[in-house]
């Protein structure tokens, strides 16, 4: 048991279990007692702790990360300040892409394309902050449950502007997936993550590496020298624009590569709107070589082994190159040719010499066949299975490649060596493909969307992450969707939905108002599609009708259609009439003279005339 579980780290992180191991550190499952919460806690090796070196190269580690924050990224929440030296992460749930790989062999394209773009935002995310990963293989990429991608382990990465080393002096990356620069030692940049990221989507596509050999150092020159085959080569269903985005990333020379991350998700942008669509490149150009360079060095061969040899999971090199002057590599190929020459005839003499006995010792070794694509049937008739294995069911499961009946999955894995003691291989069979109709999501919220998707339980991997402005969707809901309705769905297929994000809104830049006639400050609106509102108020100096005030500052972007009040003058304000100057009221009597009424007395005192005489 390791004597670390059950440790708490600065009174906060209890170390519960061992959950993985690199080639310098343990990471442990912790239970965080300040936050409540899992966390993985990755631990400096105790046989490493003591290495100066080693520690510095760790604290660079911990710097390095913890300036990252983005989705595709292992998230880093604490470094150790103590004796101890440790990392806090993100405790991830799920599984490495290579073991996604290894379950269902190679993806369709639209599982390579989606993975390979949240790689690749991973990567544009830490190059612009300086870091350069320098580990991109399959094993340190994460495959959450909701099929979204985090980058792992930016063990060997470090600031871009720190003193480059050369391979004899850091064991960087994996040899299936190093770029050339890295293998002949050269100073490397954020291309080299790019040609690393080309080789995980080629496997991808094609469930095989570029380059194999027997030895690390032959992977390593074969990354310099040579020229692999194309996806489409491979597998002729792969669509051409993501061969050729996959050909640039993993192009030898550095500077026909993708120059920045954000250059390669723009191409698969592109194809991800247009598989069609063609590129301004070609493979072709890809591969040309430099008039200048007829020959290439290799690097010195005592270097490359002793730096391979230090990786994590090193193959094994029996014998240490001697260093030797560099050669072209023409030459060198002739030598390696004479070699294997020697090598076959002394092998052959041998056979010969052991035939001359009769009692020839029986065969111990037994290579395993490729089961993969037989029917159990089929397999147990194969003369390579017959007498020597024991094929057993294990269980069964949907397949995309293959059909029902036919072997998905076998272990031990072909090419490999069993002893005679052990030759029952176990399989997994396929119950065909699992599928099902692409329903009409379009013009639904998109989490509506999702919930319809995962509802027919195809394993769907759905990747809302496009959007687009739209005149006729709600912000929010689905615009359209790849496959289209109707279209037919298989397990674990990637849905691509473009989400609305409304109509575009176009913004007017408001101008100062103020001071000028209120006819023309609304005619300025007007030409900038604003909405005008007034409302007036006395001023002592403004004039009439003229802007007093507006009630968004200049130079302020309003959305076309939005209103802006303006405030627009009376003028002076006109003070209250005097009230001793107001006219009295007249008295009948008064009035009388005016109208020519007059009142005379008669004999009797009663009769009145008015206007007339006696």
């Amino acid at each position: 048991m390791d004597n670390m579980i059950g440790k708490l780290l600065d009174n906060r992180y209890e170390l519960l279990e061992v959950i993985g191991t690199g080639g310098m550190a343990m990471v442990y499952k912790a239970q965080d007692h300040r936050l409540n919460r899992s966390v993985a806690v990755k631990i400096l090796k105790s046989d490493l702790a003591e290495d100066a070196d080693f520690r510095r190269r760790f604290r660079d580690e911990s710097q390095a990360v913890a300036m990252l924050s983005h989705p595709n990224i292992v998230s880093v929440y604490d470094v150790s300040r103590g004796e101890t030296e440790y990392i806090v992460m993100e405790l991830i749930d799920g599984i490495t892409l290579k073991q996604y790989m290894e379950r269902r062999g190679k993806l369709n394209w639209r599982e390579a394309l989606h993975f390979i773009t949240q790689i690749m935002r991973g990567l544009s995310h830490a190059h612009s902050r300086g870091i350069i990963h320098r580990d991109i293989k399959p094993q340190n990429v994460m495959i959450l449950r909701d099929g979204s991608v985090k980058i792992a382990d930016f063990g060997i990465a470090r600031l871009e502007s720190a003193k480059q080393q050369t391979m004899t002096q850091q064991a960087l990356g994996s040899v299936h997936y190093i770029s050339p620069e890295q293998a002949k030692g050269d100073r490397t940049d954020a291309r080299s993550d790019i040609y690393s990221a080309g080789v995980v989507l080629y496997e991808m596509l094609t469930n095989r590496l570029p380059f194999e050999g027997d030895s690390a150092v032959s992977v390593a020159i074969q990354h310099l020298s040579s020229v692999p085959l194309t996806p489409c080569e491979i597998d002729p269903t792969v669509p051409k624009a993501l061969e050729k985005i996959c050909m640039k990333a993993m192009a030898s020379d550095i500077n026909k590569r993708y120059p920045t991350a954000e250059a390669m998700i723009a191409d698969l942008e592109e194809f991800r709107k247009n598989p069609d669509t063609s590129l301004d490149f070609t493979i072709e150009e890809l591969r040309e070589k430099p008039s200048s360079e007829p020959t290439m060095a290799l690097p010195k061969m005592k270097d490359v082994a002793a730096h391979l040899a230090k990786r994590e999971e090193p193959p094994t090199i029996e014998a240490e190159y001697e260093e030797v002057r560099p050669a072209s590599l023409p030459r060198a190929l002739i030598i390696t040719a004479i070699l294997a020459v020697c090598a076959a005839a002394i092998f052959g003499l041998w056979q010969l010499v052991l035939g001359s006995f009769d009692n020839e010792p029986e065969q111990t070794d037994f290579e395993v066949p490729n089961l993969i694509g037989m029917t159990i049937d089929q397999a147990n008739a194969d003369e390579r299975v017959k007498d020597i294995f024991t094929i057993t069911q294990i269980g069964q499961r949907a397949s995309t490649e293959y059909a029902a009946g036919q072997i998905i999955e076998q272990s031990p894995a072909y090419g490999m060596t069993v002893r005679e003691k052990n030759r029952e291989i176990t399989v997994f069979v396929s119950t065909g493909v699992k599928s099902g109709v692409m329903p009409n999501i379009v013009n639904q919220e998109h989490r509506a969307a999702a919930v319809m998707l995962r509802q027919l339980d195809l394993n769907l991997v759905i990747d809302d992450t496009a959007e687009e402005y739209s005149d006729d969707i709600s912000a929010g809901y689905v615009i359209r969707s790849s496959p289209a309705e109707g279209e037919t769905l298989q397990d674990g297929d990637v849905v691509m939905l473009v989400i609305s994000k409304g109509p575009k809104v176009i913004e007017a830049l408001v101008t100062t108002l103020t001071n000028i006639p209120l006819e023309q400050a609304q005619k300025i609106l007007e030409e900038q599609d604003l909405v005008c509102a007034v409302d007036y108020a006395n001023s002592d100096t403004v004039p009439v009708d003229y802007v007093i005030s507006q009630s968004v500052a200049p130079l302020s972007r309003l959305a076309q259609g939005s209103t802006v009040k303006l405030t627009v003058s009376l003028g002076p304000e006109q003070p209250p009439e005097d009230p001793g100057t107001a006219e009295e009221p007249q008295s009948p009597e008064d009035n009388a003279g005016e109208t020519g009424t007059e009142t005379l007395p008669t004999d009797g005192g009663e009769a009145s005339s008015e206007g007339e005489t006696p």
